[in-house]
């Protein structure tokens, strides 16, 4: 059973995706929050696997409880709802650790994969989608934060995480290198362990970061 905790702070949009969810046979929504330290409160009683986490709220909004709950070892997994899917607050919550976000408007069906995903351990959002929104944001990026922070990969492992920040999926990286899928899912992973990042959506933050991807989507050097 995957236990979910909705953070939102319009009730009438919990009560929906409550019912939704309620009614699958292996999700169950354990806690609700109006906003994000009410969140952290009740995540403290409550142990859940998936935090839906609304962006905007009064008091701590959905990027600072996102980044304190991704700060602790073995914590829930975090979905962002945002209204644009261009939205900075979005780009903020990722750089925090979210696995990905969703619209507010997202249909049921999407809504119940997206999180079935995220307790997967996938990110939920397209990483091309995730690039457009990092390229529309690269300003407010360090310059060269973690220039040198990929030099732990292989060559075949720096190759694999630059076409994910790219924004191809595992079948489109195993034809551009002639691999099997499973060979880049097994170096993809040793990409995460590595640089310890949570998901794709994590490698392609970490891509712009550190200056391995440009944001026209170019590798660098």
């Amino acid at each position: 059973m995957i236990r979910v905790m909705l953070v939102d702070d319009q009730e009438l949009l919990r009560a929906g995706f409550r019912m939704v969810l309620n009614a699958q046979p292996d999700i169950e929504v354990a806690a609700e929050a109006g906003d994000g330290a009410s969140a952290l409160a009740e995540l403290r009683r409550t142990p859940v696997d998936v935090v839906l986490m609304d962006i905007r709220m009064p008091g701590m909004d959905g990027v600072e409880a996102t980044r304190r709950i991704c700060a602790a070892p073995d914590g829930p997994k975090v979905l962002i709802l945002t209204t644009f899917d261009l939205d900075e607050y979005a780009f903020a919550a990722l750089k925090a650790g979210a696995s990905g976000f969703l619209l507010k408007d997202v249909p049921p069906g999407d809504l119940i994969s997206g999180i079935r995903a995220v307790h997967s351990g996938d990110a939920v959002v397209a990483p091309s989608t995730t690039r457009r929104l990092l390229d529309r944001f690269a300003a407010h990026l360090p310059d060269g934060e973690w220039r040198h922070a990929a030099d732990p990969l292989t060559a075949r492992e720096r190759e694999v995480l630059v076409l994910v920040a790219r924004g191809l999926s595992n079948a489109e990286i195993a034809e551009r290198l002639h691999l099997a899928e499973a060979t880049v899912k097994t170096h993809l992973g040793r990409v995460l362990a590595k640089l310890r990042l949570r998901d794709r959506a994590q490698v392609v933050v970490y891509a712009y970061e550190s200056g391995l991807v440009s944001p026209s989507g170019r590798p660098k050097g």
